[in-house]
């Protein structure tokens, strides 16, 4: 008699031992109420930084958990679902395949009685060719060279390390009012040692107008 073959579980029950496979550090799925594996790097894992103020870097936070954890989302929600019997619209371009052949093989066939070949027929005699070219190379502009992407400034303290956003804010304004106060001065001097005198009413406020458009704009 022949004995009894074992199932895959009853071979594995035997093959290992509880307490290892209890005790095991690999990682399963389900974590968090998660339907797959948990995918998210670890605090150790992470490499991304942010800046923390101060100077000082710090790594990024973690996202928050999703609200649909342990949901099994349908694929008839995600993806758009067909709207036509299957193999409706593969059999329509057969036919269609099927037509277009049909017709350049009659016009082959006329070609041929008459005495030519659709090939002599379609093929465009050299100097026509050539003038086309021609043509086509005379009418070519040659295109204008890209201006170079300005690179993105990137804001960071005298002592080395990034800024928060707050922090860019501050260092940003400071330059901008800066600028605009050297900008006002420029202006009321050249004015002043034109006409001989410091502008007054709406002369003064016509050139700060000046001045904040020009500071804006980057001038």
């Amino acid at each position: 008699m022949l004995p009894k073959m074992k199932t895959f579980a009853e071979f594995i029950a035997e093959a290992y031992d509880k307490d290892v496979m209890g005790s095991s550090q690999i990682r399963r799925t389900g974590e968090g109420g998660r339907i797959g594996a948990e995918r998210k790097k670890t605090e150790p894992e992470k490499r991304r930084m942010r800046a923390a103020g101060g100077g000082k870097m710090e790594p990024a936070k973690t996202y928050k958990p999703r609200k649909d954890i342990g949901t099994q989302r349908q694929a008839s929600t995600r993806v758009q679902q067909p709207t036509q019997e299957r193999g409706s619209a593969r059999e329509r371009q057969l036919a269609a395949a099927k037509e277009e052949r049909k017709k350049a093989a009659q016009a082959r066939i006329a070609a041929r009685k008459a005495g030519k070949t659709a090939a002599t027929e379609s093929k465009p005699k050299a100097k026509e060719a050539e003038k086309a070219a021609t043509q086509l190379l005379s009418k070519k502009k040659p295109e204008a060279p890209k201006a170079a992407a300005k690179p993105r400034r990137k804001w960071e303290h005298e002592t080395g390390g990034g800024m928060t956003r707050a922090e860019r804010d501050r260092a940003r304004n400071k330059e901008k009012a800066e600028a605009l106060k050297k900008r006002k001065a420029e202006l009321v001097k050249d004015f002043t040692e034109k006409h001989g005198r410091a502008p007054k009413g709406k002369e003064r406020t016509k050139l700060l107008g000046l001045a904040h458009g020009t500071v804006k704009a980057g001038v």
